[in-house]
């Protein structure tokens, strides 16, 4: 990457970016974060009209290509259909960044329900993991990519209140490494590179539960602290195909 003189940060000029989950909350932040270092956008989610507000104002505020999908993460054929719809449209992905996710409230563990703890394995794990197959085999035939999984602490400090989210989280560093390494044995010149972002809280932000609430807020505020939980909290593996 080069340097943007104009802001003195990263300049992703020439790439495309998918994002889920990308039109509203944290998604659509990093929709807008990706087209202002010049990258063109491709926002996914289940409401078509959301995402064709925000790339409406993506081309007006910023300048570059803004797309529009509707796709439901959970269910394998409109991923599937979304990938062909996207690679006739557009032509490639440079970067993918799995962050849709849900996180449903239950009363107690025996309360959860099959039903439930399906929806919330298929958004937030089987899903990311079909997406990221598809589009990872088409980045390591092209010019390479960079996977991007947005993940959680509580894939390496679970509690009670988030269990079923924080175990697919948990598979999604999993998935990360596994991918790098299904990388490296491939042929291609190219390559794919998978991480896993965990996601912090802040202090007075949603608290966790008094029992990890320590815990939590010194590895999200302490420097040294973090680096000492990095092996958990941060994938970041990549192997490059010489």
């Amino acid at each position: 990457m080069t340097r943007n003189q104009s802001n003195n940060e990263f300049d992703l000029s020439g790439k495309i970016a998918l994002v889920t989950g990308g039109s509203r909350g944290m998604g659509r932040e990093m929709v807008r974060a990706f087209a202002r270092h010049g990258a063109d956008v491709i926002i996914v989610s289940r409401k078509l009209e959301n995402c064709a507000a925000l790339a409406a104002e993506i081309r007006a505020e910023t300048g570059r290509n803004a797309w529009a999908y509707d796709c439901h993460v959970g269910d394998w054929k409109q991923i599937e259909a979304l990938v062909e719809r996207v690679y006739a449209d557009i032509g490639r992905v440079d970067i993918l960044v799995n962050n849709a996710g849900m996180s449903p409230l239950y009363e107690s563990l025996e309360s959860i329900t099959e039903a439930m703890y399906d929806k919330v394995m298929a958004v937030n794990l089987k899903g990311p993991f079909r997406l990221a197959t598809l589009i990872g085999a088409r980045m390591k035939r092209g010019d390479g990519g960079s996977i991007i999984h947005v993940s959680s602490c509580g894939a390496v400090m679970p509690s009670e209140h988030e269990l079923p989210y924080s175990n697919a989280k948990a598979g999604l560093h999993n998935l990360s490494v596994g991918l790098s390494r299904a990388d490296r044995r491939c042929a291609p010149t190219s390559s794919c590179r998978a991480h896993s972002l965990p996601i912090l809280p802040k202090p007075g932000i949603c608290p966790p539960p008094k029992r990890t609430q320590s815990k939590i807020l010194r590895c999200s505020v302490s420097r040294n602290r973090m680096k000492s939980w990095a092996p958990l909290c941060y994938w970041q593996v990549t192997h490059r195909v010489t």
